[in-house]
């Protein structure tokens, strides 16, 4: 039974009912060889725990989205490349666009033909679909709807329509590997060319500050920090989880070269991503790799107090005491959380509409510098609901999965990548305190990684991810499978 489910290396979840989900965990090993058994309805199911997971022998792998997924690997290798700031021209220009749609097109394509409907339900998937209409929703109501329309298909669309694509088609281990692969290359190449031209005294910005790579996706320098600090975790995960020594000092030196990256570009709320990478590890595995979390956190300390640039020490306390900025910008900031906290409360059902609060409503021209007032002033209450449970929900089932898997040594792999994908999410949601990038591709794709790999591990382990919820007089313990019963999309 074992070989034959290592050679299973595609698949996806069918239409299951909740009675099938609590079939006994005695005939599993059957199921791969018949039809499951009906369950006893004589006899209550037993309660599933969080060290006890519920075998699902409904679960299977189908093979198929090669070529779907060819083309998501090139259109994100496009995105995060950028060739029209390096080689302007009308055909680079549009280069990622084409590249979409024709993605889009197999992916449509092949999806019904192998699963007869448009995407997989998993709660992400619904949760995005419904942030997808709320922002819609706002478009007529807006200050300026033609400026909100804008923005909704400049990026934010494209970015939960490649999530929808990433959640489809990146069904194996080795293609999370090759897409987890390329987030972190890209952010190995961006500190290396940032470290460079700080050297070089180039690129830098107010002064002092290393700059962002071009107008796009990392123009900004906070959009480049956010990047390199939510990728982080994932580096440290490959490095803790890798058995051989080589790999081992590899990713550990890509985690310092992010580090120094991140320590150029000056940005506040990316080392504040840096304390939580540190304290979430070390709780989450201090006891188990002792040796190996004090050296990397000791490394890290010496290195940013030693390596560290002038000033340095005098941005970070600018956090509590915004007179040692000498550009003015935690007063900015402070004014403007204040100002779009004032809009989202006047605006709480659509809000304002999406991109108008800097050219309608800020004090100076600037955007909310907070993606959840970003969220609440524009598209209102209900969005900013649906967007945190977006970013929630594979945390804690990103956490259940880490505890299914901390004991047992065969399952490092799961448990260590785990727990990186939950610390980018969890940085993701600090760091974007203090930027504005609700719309942004970067969440998009973290929590499309979460989603493939949770149903990468239910598919190889046949557990289903069960969700503690507790209640004010009773605690309870739901199973909540992805890919329940779905009506296709229209």
């Amino acid at each position: 039974m074992n070989k034959r489910r290592q050679k299973i290396e595609d698949y996806e979840t069918v239409t299951r009912s909740r009675k099938q989900i609590h079939a006994p965990t005695a005939a599993v090993d059957d199921a791969f060889d018949s039809k499951p058994a009906a369950p006893d309805r004589s006899s209550p199911a037993p309660s599933p725990s969080l060290l006890d997971p519920v075998i699902d022998p409904t679960t299977f792998l189908k093979r198929g989205h090669a070529f779907s997924f060819a083309l998501l690997f090139l259109f994100t290798a496009v995105l995060y490349a950028r060739p029209a700031e390096f080689y302007p021209s009308a055909a680079t220009r549009s280069l990622a666009l084409i590249i979409g749609i024709i993605t889009l097109a197999m992916f449509v394509i092949t999806q019904l033909t192998i699963d007869g409907r448009l995407t997989a339900r998993p709660t992400e998937v619904n949760l995005a679909l419904l942030f997808l209409l709320t922002a819609l929703a706002s478009i007529p109501l807006a200050i300026d709807p033609v400026f909100a329309w804008a923005e909704f298909t400049n990026s934010f669309v494209r970015a939960v329509l490649i999530f929808i694509v990433v959640v489809n088609v990146v069904r194996t281990p080795s293609r999370l590997k090759w897409m987890l692969a390329l987030t972190v290359l890209t952010a190995l190449v961006l500190s290396l060319q940032t470290m460079n031209d700080y050297r070089l005294g180039l690129n830098v910005v107010e002064g002092y500050r290393a700059a962002g790579r071009g107008s796009g996706l990392f123009g900004n320098t906070n959009d480049l920090a956010l990047y390199l600090v939510t990728t982080l975790p994932i580096s440290l995960a490959f490095c803790l989880g890798s058995k051989n020594a080589v790999m081992k000092v590899i990713h550990a030196a890509c985690v310092a070269i992010m580090l120094f990256g991140i320590v150029l570009s000056y940005s506040r709320g990316a080392f504040l991503g840096v304390l939580v990478v540190a304290v979430f590890f070390a709780l989450k595995i201090g006891k188990r790799r002792k040796f190996e979390i004090l050296a990397l956190l000791t490394v890290g300390a010496l290195g940013m107090f030693v390596l560290a640039p002038s000033g340095y020490g005098n941005r970070l306390l600018s956090i509590f005491m915004p007179g040692l900025d000498p550009n003015g910008s935690a007063d900015a900031r402070r004014g403007e959380l204040l100002r779009s906290l004032y809009v989202a409360l006047r605006h709480p059902l659509l809000g304002i509409g999406m991109g108008n609060y800097q050219p309608n409503m800020s004090y100076n021209g600037l955007v909310t510098h907070n993606s959840y007032t970003q969220v609440a002033s524009e598209l209102g209450m209900i969005a900013l609901g649906l967007y945190l449970m977006f970013i929630v929900t594979p945390i804690r089932k990103l956490s259940t999965i880490a505890r299914q898997t901390c004991a047992a040594k065969e399952e490092s792999h799961f448990y260590y990548l785990a727990l990186g994908l939950q610390a980018s999410l969890i940085v993701f949601m600090v760091s974007s305190f203090f930027l504005s990038v609700a719309y942004a591709w970067n969440v998009y794709y973290l929590v499309g990684y979460a989603v493939c790999f949770r149903r990468i591990y239910q598919a190889e382990t046949g557990r289903v991810v069960v969700v503690e919820k507790k209640k004010k007089r009773q605690s309870s313990v739901e199973v909540q499978p992805d890919d329940v019963a779905h009506p296709a999309i229209a």
